[in-house]
Order: C-alpha cells, then sequence, then structure tokens
C-alpha cells in the first residue's frame, strides 16, 4: 500500500496537487447535451489591489458549489475574471505616478495616464489570479474576463447604443452627486450617508418694500448664493399673505419671488424654504415645476465660482464661515441650533458630495426597474437569506435615474460623437469618421467614461461572449447562483437583473447567495486605520490554503458577518492533523488495492459507522441544497473528528489486531469505504489535503474531483444495530468518566459491573464486552440482572440502558485515598478558616479595594463546594 507522510504539511503538496488539476483540464467543462450545466461567475475583484479575507470567503463559498455539483455530475462552470473599477483604479495610478514622478493629472496626457493604468491593471490582474488559484479556486482560466477587454467594451457599446437607440439613455442636465476630490459625478449608489452633527441657522429674509420678514431655516448657508425663491405650504396660514410677494436675498441684493409648492413640510423649520435648483434635487424638481432659474455657484473642486460676488474663490466651508459672520454682522442671522443630520459622503475617498447641477448621461430606470422588481416577487429569483430581498425592492422602488457618466479617463468612453459645426450628437456602435446628420468630418468623442457598475451589469451574459450567440450562451445561461456580499446588492445585483431582462430576455441567476463581511476577533471590521487586517495569503503560508478555508466556512451563516481569529485557525489545521493522522492509521492497515466494501459479515461497530456515514451523506447534501454550508461543515467536523477517528478507529483495533483474518478483510474494507467517501464529502470544503489522501487510497478515477459525489444507500442503513452500538459506546464514556473522576491512571485495569433490568440490554452488553475492555481499560465485564448484587463500596454512572459501577478497590487503594483526602479536607478547612476570619473582619470589608474582597468571598464559596465533595468522598469510603 501507498503510504502518506508523517506530518501533515501542505506546502508539500498543495500547489503541485493545484498544477495536476490545471494540466488534466478538470476546472474546464465541455458543453455536453447529456449533462446539466452548472454556472457560476465570479464578482469580478477590482484591480486595485489584493484580495483581502472578504475575497476569500466569498471566493471559497463558490468554490465549494462549483466543486459539489462537478462531482455530481454537472457540466460545472465557474466563470473568472477582474473589475476595472474606474474611480478607485485611477486614483490608485495616480497616486503612484504622484509618488514616483511628483506629476498630477494636470501634468499628463489621457494617453501618457491610460498607459500608465494598464501597466497597473496588468501586474495586479495577474496577482489576484494567482492568489485565486493559491486559494484553491476551480476556476475556468480558459474563459477569463476583464471588464475592459475587447469582448465586454463590445457587449457594452452594444449595451449603450441599444438603450440610447430605445430612449433609455438621455443627456441632461440634472441634480447629480458630485465628488469634489475625485472630481466626478456619482451614482446615488456610490455615495454613502452617514449621520453629523452640524448646525440649522435661521436666517431673515427681507420682504421687498416692507419691514417685514420670512425667517428660512438652512443646514448650507453657503448655498443661498444661488437662491432663485422661497417656497412655502400653499396651506400654510402664517405664509398666505406672503405669496406672490418678492423678498431680498441677503448679502447679494437679488429680489426672489415666495412661491407655493406642496412639497414644502410645514411642520420642519420655520415652514419655508429656500429653493436652490442648481444644488439640491428637491429644489431642481420645485425649480422645473416653477420655471424657475438655476444659478450655479459652485466650481467642481467645490470652490465658489464667479456667481457668488465677493465669496468667488473660497473653499465651500469657508464660504460658509464668511457668510454666517456677514449675515451675523448685518443682523440677519436670527440664531443657531445644533442639528444631527444624514450627509452625503463619497463612497470611494469620503470626501462629503456636493449636489451639484450638471450636464450628465443617465438611464432612465422606471421602465427597466419593474420587470426586475417582478422576478424576484414572482420567485424567479430568490435572495437566501430571503430577508434580503427587502434591501433589493427597496432600492428599486425608490430609484431614480441612473447617472452613468464619470469624468474620468479610465474606463469604457462613452460612444458619443459632437459635431462642431451642426451641434448633433452621433452615438454609434462604430467610431464615426463624421457626423450623421451633416457629414462634417469636424467630429469629438465625448470625453467621458461610463460608471464601472454599467460594464459590471452585463457580468452575467458579456462573460459568455454576447452580443454574439455563443455556445457557451446557449449551454450555460443563465447561470445559477451569484454569491456576493449583502453591501452590493443594489450597486451590482439589481443591475446585473435589469439588464439581464432587458438583453436576454432572462433572468440572469436562479439564486443569490448573500455572506456578511469578515471582522476581526474583536467583531470590527477589517481595515487599514485599524491595522486589524489578515492577508489571506499569509494565513494559507503557514496554515495551508484547506485551513483557512475551513476556517471561513465552518458554522458560516449565509447573510451574517463572521469573526475571524487565530484560534479558529488553529482549530482547522487541528482538524485537518486529525483527518491526516486518521488517514495514515488506515492507509498503514490496507495491504491490497482492494476497493469492495464487504457487508456480509459486518461487526456492531462496522454497522454503526456505516449508518452515521450513511446518514452524513444525506444531511450535508441536504444542507448544500440549501445552501447552508457552514452547518455541512460543521457536521463533517463532528463526524470526522468524533465518530470516526475518536470511536470507529478505536473500536476497529480490536478487530484488525486479531487473528480472525475474514473480521480483518471486512472492517479494512469498511474503513477504506467511510474514508474514501467522507473525503469525497468534504472535498469541496478542503480540496488539498482530500486529494493528496485520496490518491494514496485504492481508488478508481483520475481524481477526487472528479470522482462521483456519494449518495444514500438503503442497503447501508442498520438503524437497529447503530442504535446498539451507541448503548455500548455510551457505558465505554460513563466508565471513563469514573475513571477521570478518581484520577485512575490510563495502565490500570478495573473490574467493571453493568446492571440491567431488560434481557435486551443484557444481550447488547454481552455482544459489547470485547469493545468495553480494550476501550474502557476494564480487566473483566460482568453483567448483573440483580442490583443486590452490587458492592456499596463503589462508584457508579446512570446510563439509558442500566447503570455502570466500578468497584472502588478495583480502582484505588482505599486505605491510602481516605488518608490523601483527610489531608486535603485540612487544609481546605484552613483556608475557609481564614477567608471567613477577612470577610468577618469590619475594617477590612470596609478598607479593602471590593476587588479584594470579591475575590475573597469567591475563595470562599470556591473552599466551601470543595470540603462538601471531600466529605461525601470519606463518607462513602468510610461506610
Amino acid at each position: 500500500m501507498k503510504d502518506i507522510a508523517k506530518t501533515y504539511n501542505p506546502k508539500e503538496f498543495e500547489d503541485k496537487i493545484y498544477s495536476f488539476w490545471m494540466e488534466k483540464g478538470f476546472f474546464t467543462p465541455k458543453i455536453a447535451p447529456h449533462k446539466k450545466p452548472f454556472t457560476i461567475v465570479i464578482p469580478p475583484p477590482n484591480v486595485t489591489g489584493e484580495l483581502h479575507m472578504g475575497h476569500a470567503l466569498d471566493n471559497t463559498l463558490q468554490d465549494i458549489l462549483i466543486r459539489w455539483r462537478r462531482m455530481q455530475g454537472y457540466a460545472a462552470l465557474w466563470i473568472p475574471g477582474t473589475d476595472h473599477a474606474s474611480i478607485a483604479t485611477e486614483i490608485k495610478v495616480l497616486d503612484k505616478i504622484r509618488e514616483e514622478t511628483g506629476k498630477t493629472k494636470k501634468d499628463l496626457t489621457r494617453e501618457e495616464f491610460l498607459e500608465k493604468a494598464w501597466e497597473w491593471k496588468d501586474k495586479y490582474e495577474n496577482r489576484i489570479l494567482s492568489q485565486l488559484k493559491k486559494l484553491g479556486s476551480s476556476c475556468d482560466w480558459t474563459r477569463t474576463a476583464f471588464t475592459m477587454d475587447e469582448k465586454r467594451s463590445k457587449a457594452v457599446r452594444e449595451v449603450f447604443v441599444s438603450l440610447y437607440e430605445k430612449g433609455l439613455i438621455y443627456k441632461g442636465n440634472r441634480i447629480i452627486n458630485w465628488c469634489p476630490s475625485c472630481n466626478t459625478a456619482l451614482s446615488d449608489a456610490e455615495v454613502e450617508h452617514k449621520e453629523h452633527k452640524g448646525h440649522l441657522w435661521y436666517i431673515k429674509y427681507p420682504v421687498k418694500g416692507e419691514e417685514d420678514y420670512v425667517v428660512i431655516a438652512t443646514t448650507r448657508p453657503e448655498t443661498m448664493l444661488g437662491d432663485v425663491a422661497v417656497a412655502v405650504h400653499p396651506e400654510d396660514e402664517r405664509y398666505k399673505h406672503l405669496i406672490g410677494k418678492t423678498l431680498i436675498l441677503p448679502l447679494v441684493g437679488r429680489e426672489i419671488p415666495v412661491i407655493a409648492d406642496e412639497y414644502v413640510d410645514p411642520s420642519f423649520g420655520t415652514g419655508a424654504v429656500k429653493v436652490t435648483p442648481a444644488h439640491d434635487p428637491n429644489d431642481f424638481e420645485i425649480g422645473v415645476r416653477h420655471n424657475l432659474p438655476f444659478i450655479n455657484i459652485m466650481n467642481e473642486n467645490a470652490t465658489i465660482n464667479e456667481n457668488g460676488g465677493k465669496y468667488e474663490g473660497l473653499d465651500r466651508y469657508e464660504a460658509r464661515e464668511k457668510i454666517v459672520k456677514d449675515l451675523e454682522e448685518q443682523g440677519l442671522l436670527l440664531k443657531v441650533e445644533e442639528h444631527v443630520h444624514n450627509v452625503g459622503h463619497c463612497y470611494r475617498c469620503d470626501t462629503v458630495v456636493e449636489p451639484l447641477l450638471s450636464e450628465q448621461w443617465f438611464v432612465k430606470m422606471e421602465p427597466l426597474a419593474k420587470p426586475a422588481l417582478q422576478v424576484v416577487k414572482e420567485g424567479k429569483i430568490k435572495f437566501v437569506p430571503e430577508r434580503f430581498e427587502k434591501i433589493y425592492t427597496n432600492w428599486l422602488e425608490n430609484i431614480k435615474d441612473w447617472c452613468i457618466s464619470r469624468q474620468l479617463w479610465w474606463g469604457h468612453r462613452i460612444p458619443a460623437w459632437y459635431c462642431e459645426d451642426c451641434g448633433h450628437v452621433t452615438v454609434s456602435r462604430e467610431d464615426p469618421v463624421k457626423c450623421e446628420a451633416c457629414g462634417s468630418t469636424n467630429i469629438h468623442q465625448d470625453e467621458n467614461v461610463l460608471d464601472t457598475w454599467f460594464s459590471s451589469a452585463l457580468w452575467p451574459f458579456s462573460t459568455m461572449g454576447w452580443p454574439e450567440e455563443t455556445e457557451d450562451l446557449k449551454y450555460f445561461y443563465p447561470t445559477d447562483v451569484l454569491v456576493t456580499g449583502y453591501d452590493i446588492i443594489f450597486f451590482w445585483v439589481a443591475r446585473m437583473i435589469f439588464m439581464s431582462l432587458e438583453f436576454m430576455k432572462e433572468i440572469p441567476f436562479k439564486y443569490v447567495l448573500i455572506h456578511g463581511l469578515v471582522r476581526d476577533a474583536l467583531g470590527r471590521k477589517m481595515s487599514k486605520s485599524l491595522g486589524n487586517g489578515i492577508d489571506p495569503l499569509e494565513v494559507i503560508e503557514k496554515y495551508g490554503a484547506d485551513t483557512l478555508r475551513f476556517t471561513l466556512v465552518i458554522g458560516n451563516a449565509p447573510g451574517n458577518d463572521m469573526r475571524f481569529s487565530w484560534e479558529k485557525v488553529e482549530h482547522s489545521r487541528n482538524f485537518a492533523n486529525k483527518l491526516w493522522n486518521a488517514s495514515r492509521y488506515v492507509l498503514l492497515n490496507l495491504d491490497e488495492n482492494d476497493t469492495n466494501l464487504y457487508i456480509d459479515n459486518l461487526t456492531l461497530a462496522d454497522k454503526w459507522i456505516l449508518t452515521r456515514y450513511n446518514n452524513i451523506v444525506k444531511e450535508v447534501t441536504d444542507n448544500l441544497e440549501k445552501f447552508e454550508l457552514g452547518v455541512a461543515a460543521s457536521k463533517l467536523y463532528d463526524f470526522v473528528w468524533s465518530e470516526f477517528c475518536d470511536w470507529y478507529i478505536e473500536l476497529s483495533k480490536p478487530v484488525l489486531y486479531s487473528d480472525n483474518e475474514e473480521a480483518k478483510k471486512v472492517t479494512k474494507s469498511v474503513l477504506r469505504y467511510v474514508l474514501d467517501n467522507t473525503l469525497r464529502l468534504l472535498h469541496p470544503f478542503m480540496p488539498f489535503i482530500t486529494e493528496e489522501i485520496w490518491q494514496n487510497l485504492p481508488h478508481e478515477g483520475e481524481s477526487i474531483m472528479v470522482a462521483e459525489w456519494p449518495k444514500y444507500r438503503e442497503d447501508l442503513d442498520f438503524e437497529e444495530d447503530a442504535k446498539k452500538a451507541e448503548i455500548i459506546m455510551e457505558a465505554i464514556r460513563a466508565i471513563r468518566n469514573i475513571r477521570a473522576e478518581a484520577n485512575v491512571s490510563p495502565s490500570k485495569k478495573a473490574k467493571v459491573i453493568i446492571a440491567v433490568e431488560k434481557e435486551e440490554h443484557e444481550k447488547i452488553f454481552e455482544s459489547g464486552k470485547n469493545y468495553i475492555m480494550k476501550l474502557a481499560g476494564a480487566s473483566e465485564v460482568a453483567i448483573e440482572r440483580n442490583r443486590g448484587n452490587i458492592p456499596q463500596k463503589a462508584m457508579s454512572a446512570a446510563i439509558s440502558a442500566g447503570l455502570v459501577v466500578v468497584p472502588l478497590e478495583e480502582l484505588i487503594d482505599l486505605e491510602e485515598e481516605i488518608k490523601r483526602l483527610e489531608e486535603e479536607r485540612e487544609k481546605v478547612l484552613k483556608e475557609i478558616e481564614r477567608a471567613q476570619g477577612l470577610l468577618n473582619n469590619e475594617n477590612f470589608v470596609k478598607k479593602a479595594p471590593e476587588k479584594v474582597v470579591n475575590a475573597e468571598r469567591e475563595k470562599l464559596e470556591k473552599y466551601t463546594a470543595m470540603l462538601k465533595n471531600i466529605e461525601e468522598r470519606l463518607s462513602l469510603l468510610n461506610s
């Protein structure tokens, strides 16, 4: 028989095994009409750096599902790839250029920047893909995609032009979220709202020609420079007399009207609101309804522009301070109140975003959102756990048009060309050489690029070659499961669904499996600022990929955050060691390449382990079907550690060390069969160690990863015999506990009496005597139906089938034990007397620190309990 190394060392075989899988092409499924496809597309990691622990979790979950389905006989395809991540990558590349050359974006041409960006992409994409391989990811690397490669770029352009032709993409002046730091527009999904402690400034707006004034409350006084009206609710009795009158805008002197609009909430602030259509989305709608002018008072870097008069050139916050000061000096600031409100921040750089009126490209969302909502409501797409459906539906039900243009260089450039002569806009699938309206060649392409999420929204079908009608699309689409975090449900999941419904006329996936964040041992989010991030490669280098994978998945529940700790890693490594050592024992006892399972002359222990294994097959398969991957891993852990290693291997030794060759042959076949199939069940979770061990077992086939997934077998269900074995094992546990309590040396044998009432239990224990003697250190096992024959001086434990009794003289030297206990009692009595003396001393209780006093109380409680146990034991020994 082959043998494996004495100690588990993953460095010796993980890379070798991965190369073997790659060479054999196991990751690349063939299109086979007789096979059912199972497809997953990877959430493409951003080419901004290296994989973190969240990526490791995400990809481990996907790999488990893919490997499981592959073993079940599916044509399992896992498509890998990376995302260009426009804003994030552009920031990283510009930072690198600045560090190396001192140059900023203003010092570069677009072409110079893009050359560096592609270099960055190549470097980090290679690093990311190699990390995924280190993790054991069984992706089909022949189908690797990148969101900006030629095929994906073709898909992006086709979608843009098609939506434009349908009137679903338009260019217009709208209020958008502007990041002054990244210098680009952001969609609503890219804005994170955080609670801020700010202020409400109450400002007097004088009524023209009267002594009266209207008071408005604002959190952003600097935007008053762009005010074009003050609005009140038409039914607000306080202001009805002012509707239609003119106010004088403080500091600016511009005349602005008082208008009535039902949007105004009379209960907030003063019930009168300043209207700044160029700097607030709600004011924008009021401005459109009332045909008001739009005055933009801010530059793209959040400084005040020429429309801000004397405040021109000031940063928005400097302008705020100056304006508040000037209002105060002119007697126009009534009061200031503290106010807590939500403020939007850029999801990338955390800068406070500025709502700005800007000409941008938008996608009309209402017609796309309706069918996307419908497929989830009808259950065609299911979220796991179901509660995350609410995030999805809430976002789509309240969605606004999607701003898709970004003022960046890295990304898919918008396929729109402007004619310098007639002003016509040509949107085209191919780069035009002339204006389609007037024929002029004096045209230039839009400088902006598309939102990153526009291209990744096409990922489920663009990765399969769309817009071409490829064989992959016909066979592998739609995909089966999307595995992703809850933080990108609206960023990505929703957009893939509505884009797939629009262009494929079919859902992109059937299930969305949501996982949580990987937090540190204290429950904190891993971040650079806290310095608590852990590199997955560091764990793999030290413990191996299987240990990391098992740590991430065991006990992990869909949708829940998990805590990562080195202690958990150690537990997983210990489990791998346990499996390795148990496998060595099995291999050392197999002396031929026999792959048969002999079930004619099974022992009680054989029947028990086969029954337990059979149940685990059913349970684990059911758990995987329900996406309960963490539960499946926990059950496998318990089965391998406790039932197979701690029990069955020990129960097998009396047979394997006997002279009964027929019994040995049967037990060896059971050991091999259970280990082989348990390795298969474990393979999706721990692919490397299972392959290494399996290759050394007698087996059929090239690799465990293409071996058949175990199935429940009726002929291996020995439920009644398994129950008998459980009764014997319960007795062994009880005897071991008695011996431990009496502190008996493992080498010392002791007589055991098992008192039973039923004849069936007597037969069970008679058949299990050999097991009890070998595994419980018994010199003799007596089955007693008459409890009157049980000695008084004995230690006992009740079990479900009777009473386990061990005479004390069999365990210990009675005189020596009595002497030892009496000495121990004297010591404990002295400790009790000392503690009571202190606690009865009023000076000690009053003057000593509370911590010290409580410690003494705990000691008194502990020693009192010890005294009780000692006296009970002495009473038994002296009886």
